[in-house]
């Protein structure tokens, strides 16, 4: 499976492009990273490559999966992951259940879904916290709900905005570490933005910037 964007930019009405075309390909297993200050476009590059532009913004450029072209396809036929600097798991659902609401339509029964569910609490070190209130967990412990939540859903690819960037020093480094991991064990592909360069050089993969001179590979 691989990400790959070709000449893409957004610009919002009739300004000027938020940020120069960006060509990037990324392999399975792969992460990439865009970095740069706030405002300079990192999030609505992700918000383009997932099919979530606001209304007013329009993007220039394609987007494929695996050589299949998605650039016009509605979100939900994407089969993009996010992840969010908030963990943003739903408050009225147990941490089980907001991890049921990201399983993938394929996993079918209440049996079936409830192992699938116990199994990725105990992937994230969750194990026995399926009917948690999610306001009782710690950071990590949210992102990592989040991130399983994620990768239920069985995505193509994912797109972290900022995902680590609450959490502490320690927390961040063992939530990078997690996130990696699993995306690398189900080998697809992701692309991060993040302010933060400690968070590209941990990922091993090619790092872009935004902002300043048109940004390169």
């Amino acid at each position: 499976m691989t990400l790959e964007i070709a000449g893409l930019s957004v610009r919002y009405l009739n300004e000027p492009s938020l940020f120069a075309p960006l060509d990037l390909l990324v392999a399975g297993g792969e992460v990439a990273t865009v970095m740069g200050p706030s405002g300079v476009g990192k999030s609505t590059l992700l918000d383009a490559i997932g099919g979530h532009l606001a209304a007013g913004f329009t993007m220039t450029g394609s987007v494929r999966l695996d050589g299949f072209e998605i650039t016009h396809l509605p979100p939900e036929a994407r089969r993009i992951g996010l992840m969010f600097q908030d963990a943003a798991l739903f408050p009225h659902l147990s941490v089980g259940d907001n991890l049921a609401f990201g399983l993938a339509r394929e996993t079918r029964g209440r049996a079936a879904r409830r192992a699938a569910v116990e199994a990725a609490l105990e992937q994230a070190g969750l194990a026995g916290l399926y009917e948690r209130d999610p306001a009782t967990l710690s950071g990590g412990q949210r992102a990592r709900a989040a991130l399983m939540r994620t990768l239920l859903a069985d995505p193509k690819a994912v797109l972290l905005d900022e995902p680590f960037s609450r959490l502490d020093a320690a927390r961040r480094a063992e939530m990078r570490n997690f996130t990696f991991a699993h995306i690398r064990k189900r080998a697809i592909p992701a692309l991060m933005v993040t302010h933060d360069p400690a968070d590209g050089a941990a990922t091993g993969g090619p790092v872009l910037s935004l902002g300043g001179d048109p940004a390169k590979r």
